[in-house]
């Protein structure tokens, strides 16, 4: 995976926003509330990159404390839907009869239930949602899909010749699960936690973007919130613009890890990545290959 150029770039651009979460506080040039009735709807110039908003808001330094939000929730968001479809999946794949059934049923509940309005209702139901309340809301809403892969993984697996000696030599459950069967599930869950990530930072700047979740929590979908409100489509497209150039990378760096995972979870990917960084080493194109393979 860390061979493969894709998610190398995905892994890199991903670092790139998750510093810039850690130290934006401390590198914003402006404090994004502050506002300068002098400098309104400024174009990007040296004083203000990214331009000001209808208030003369520093935009970029929007952008940058906007950041820590977004990715608090996504990686948040992530890992508590990934812990709840380890434990639903896992366990519903390796029990039998009606405990199986039961968690079956819980995960196809959910898979049903209708995310964002329900999200809208409980986050509505707040004056001002925390960041924790609406990463859990955003979780309990996206762990089904994790969990009913999981389970058909953990279902092929639990007959394997080495669950089975592991079973017969009278090692625990919580042994098989977590020793045996787990490190083979790893790049699934991985997988798992990617698309969840990527599902929780889009549905939270929807959220924001709309107007549920406090429109004075900064985030790329306040900035947008607010470039929308004031009309500044098309032509202020500095206000606008870095803000979702901002969600569309993330999204492709999300994206690129998953390419990475599936070629790292699919033995054919693997096998025929390997086999064309082999022949870029060797000077080979990909038209040559083709070539060579049509004479």
């Amino acid at each position: 995976m860390f061979r493969n150029p894709q998610s190398v770039t995905g892994l890199a651009i991903l670092g790139f926003f998750t510093l810039l979460a850690i130290i934006g506080p401390f590198i914003a040039p402006y404090d994004p509330d502050a506002t300068d009735v002098a400098h309104r709807n400024e174009a990007p110039s040296l004083a203000h990159w990214l331009g000001t908003t209808h208030m003369g808001q520093d935009v970029l330094s929007q952008i940058i404390i906007g950041t820590r939000g977004v990715m608090v929730v996504g990686f948040l968001c992530g890992l508590i839907a990934t812990v709840i479809a380890v434990l639903v999946g896992v366990t519903a794949g390796y029990l039998a009869g009606w405990k199986s059934d039961a968690l079956s049923a819980l995960t196809n509940v959910f898979l049903v239930v209708p995310g964002l309005p329900l999200i809208i209702i409980v986050a509505s139901q707040f004056a001002d949602p925390s960041i924790i309340l609406i990463s859990a809301v955003l979780a309990i809403t996206g762990w089904a899909w994790g969990a009913r892969v999981l389970r058909a993984q953990t279902m092929s697996l639990r007959n394997r010749d080495f669950v089975q000696a592991a079973r017969a030599s009278g090692e625990p459950l919580w042994r098989i699960i977590t020793v045996e069967m787990l490190p083979n599930l790893m790049a699934v869950i991985a997988s798992s936690f990617v698309g969840t990530v990527t599902a929780a930072i889009l549905t939270q700047t929807t959220l924001a973007f709309v107007g549920v979740t406090p429109i004075s929590n900064w985030n790329w979908g306040t900035i947008l919130f607010w470039a929308q409100s004031q009309n500044a489509f098309p032509d202020r497209w500095w206000w606008y613009l870095p803000a979702g150039l901002c969600i569309a990378l993330v999204g492709t760096a999300l994206a690129l890890i998953n390419f990475g995972i599936d070629e790292y979870v699919n033995p054919r990917l693997r096998t025929a990545g390997r086999r064309a960084r082999a022949l870029r080493k060797k000077g080979f194109t990909l038209s040559d290959s083709a070539t060579a393979v049509a004479d």
